[in-house]
């Protein structure tokens, strides 16, 4: 068994953020490489996603936060700098999805889910720093994701735009008529929060609210208390695939939204409904305490596949229905997931973690930086973990 303590999360934390200290910055064209290889060999010419650069800002600003320590600083200042020159759009705001090694736009494309982990990461470094060019930066996404993307007559948001913010029917997650999903939400939700801690603005405290409630009213199924994945505008579902991973993660995510906000009523209402969806989520686990991908009821087909975010994800979210419900299940299956982690998916030749490892514990020898391989998923879990066991 794992040592379930707070200096063991935050010796993997650390160890987390060496591996991207060491491998993830590119000396020749700046900032961070879009890719390495399993050997950890950069691939110089592959391009970058605002997805990976806003959670390798956002990762680096916690960990200066929490450690105190210049490196992190020096790292986050880098990815800032990169998002800012590179990956804002002069001409028509927003963010691009990709841009190419040298900087040029690529996809450039208005996803809301990209948007959103740019300004994810801009208020967290502005949290560290101070540095009102960053809140400056955050608040203008917000603006522009209100504009174009806030449904005001069914709530929620779209999912994607064009780059000069004109519809599109290509929304790289999903496609037309299914223009609202999940995953955005769920990610929008978590940026709002994240922004509102360091900028509590009214008007952003009601959209995050109303939100909140959006997610909860149409996106958790109340039946199942699992999250639905794909929408129409009016927020009729496309199917009923269970995503166990995200389902874990929204149980927790959504109710630390609830408490950032300190509005009781919501804080009682999301606290019922994330005990309800951590306990739904445990149909996800296999026998070896794994969470199992996704599940589609239509074609009873289970995913077997393990992902590192996952097991990141269904670690804190159980622990959390610990602290919430004081069951000694949860704190189990927590314990559990963290075992997991550390004989599993935690690579001890090369570092960091494998991204995938099959149901029966072959690990698949992918990239360790990639357009979604990112430092956030499991170095917040760390972090997350280190906090909230040392507290008991």
């Amino acid at each position: 068994m794992a040592s379930f303590t707070p200096e063991a999360f935050k010796k993997e934390f650390i160890a987390i953020l060496d591996y991207w200290e060491k491998y993830g910055p590119d000396p020749q064209k700046g900032g961070f490489y879009g890719a390495v290889s399993y050997e950890n060999q950069p691939r110089p010419d592959a391009s970058r996603s605002v997805v990976l650069n806003g959670r390798i800002l956002w990762t680096f600003s916690l960990a200066h936060r929490l450690l105190k320590e210049a490196k992190y600083l020096t790292l986050a200042d880098r990815a800032y700098q990169q998002i800012v020159k590179y990956f804002f759009d002069e001409e028509h705001g927003g963010v691009y999805w990709s841009v190419k090694a040298d900087g040029s736009p690529d996809e450039t494309k208005k996803q809301i889910y990209g948007n959103a982990f740019a300004m994810y990461g801009l208020s967290e470094y502005y949290r560290v720093t101070h540095h009102k060019p960053a809140l400056e930066k955050a608040q203008e996404l917000f603006n522009l994701i209100e504009k174009h993307a806030f449904d005001p007559v069914n709530g929620g948001y779209r999912e994607a735009f064009a780059r000069d913010w004109s519809n599109t029917d290509d929304y790289i997650l999903s496609k037309s008529p299914w223009i609202k999903s999940m995953n955005t939400h769920l990610h929008l939700v978590e940026a709002y929060t994240n922004l509102y801690s360091v900028w509590p603005d009214a008007k952003l405290k009601k959209q995050t609210s109303d939100m909140l409630e959006a997610i909860l009213t149409h996106i958790v199924n109340a039946k199942t208390n699992s999250m639905q994945l794909f929408f129409d505008e009016k927020w009729k579902a496309k199917d009923d695939i269970i995503s166990y991973g995200h389902d874990i993660e929204a149980s927790w995510l959504l109710y630390e939204t609830a408490e950032v906000l300190h509005d009781e009523r919501l804080i009682k209402k999301t606290r019922e409904k994330s005990i309800l969806m951590a306990n739904a989520a445990i149909k996800g686990l296999g026998k070896d305490g794994a969470m199992n991908y996704e599940y589609d009821p239509a074609t009873k087909h289970l995913q077997t596949d393990r992902s590192w975010w996952v097991a990141a994800e269904q670690m804190v979210g159980f622990y959390n229905a610990y602290e919430l419900t004081k069951e000694e299940q949860f704190k189990a299956k927590a314990q559990r997931s963290w075992d997991y982690i550390v004989n599993e998916f935690i690579d001890k030749e090369k570092g960091e973690w494998f991204g995938t490892v099959k149901e029966d514990g072959t690990p698949v020898k992918g990239d360790k930086i990639n357009f979604w391989k990112c430092p956030y998923h499991n170095s917040r879990a760390c972090a997350e973990m280190w906090r909230r066991v040392a507290k008991g």
